[in-house]
């Protein structure tokens, strides 16, 4: 809180009697991130949205805004049980679940996952390289900040999100399954 108050110029005092606790001035700050990457990544129906361009979104939104990933590793250390406006966010994230739920039952999305499963992975998959950006370093050697390695990322969240979501046809094992778009290196750039 010291450093806040001082970061914002005011005193320490004017925050508390502002925001009442950390607590609640750290649940305001998160409520605005997660605002901030609904209205980025919006969902309305998977029929009309790619699922691996939805994960090169997550992707590229969690690439350009790496504190919301560490916003909320601190929020599943920091609180226990219930989080700031859980019922709020469980809507949220429930309207997705149904969209992929509905796109499953039209066949869209291979139903052999759980819906809000699947959802989970797919975010996942898509935010976790801009959460630990040190291991992903690690497993791959490079570090993640040039933008031809960043385009590698994406394309290889895409093909990975469209490999566990998309219905596999007769015949084909998640083995021959071909990768929609190509390989990662034959993905066009993002503009």
């Amino acid at each position: 809180m010291d450093r806040i108050a001082e970061r914002a110029s005011i005193n320490k005092e004017r925050l508390y009697n502002y925001f009442g606790n950390k607590e609640r001035l750290f649940a305001t700050v998160l409520c605005d991130e997660l605002a901030k990457i609904a209205a980025a990544v919006p969902l309305e129906s998977i029929r009309a949205e790619d699922v691996g361009e939805f994960a090169g979104q997550i992707f590229d939104y969690h690439a350009t805004n790496p504190e919301l990933a560490r916003l909320l590793h601190w929020e599943g250390l920091a609180f226990d049980g219930e989080v700031p406006d859980e019922t709020g966010r469980a809507e949220y994230y429930q309207r997705k679940v149904e969209a992929f739920a509905s796109a499953q039952q039209d066949g869209v999305l291979a139903d052999q996952l759980d819906a809000a499963y699947l959802v989970f992975f797919i975010i996942a998959l898509s935010a976790w390289w801009s959460a630990v950006p040190q291991v992903a370093r690690m497993l791959t050697g490079v570090d993640g900040g040039s933008q031809p390695e960043r385009v590698r990322r994406r394309a290889a969240v895409v093909q990975a999100a469209r490999r566990l979501a998309l219905p596999m046809t007769v015949g084909e094992s998640a083995a021959t399954a071909p990768m929609p778009g190509g390989a990662p290196d034959q993905q066009a750039c993002p503009p």
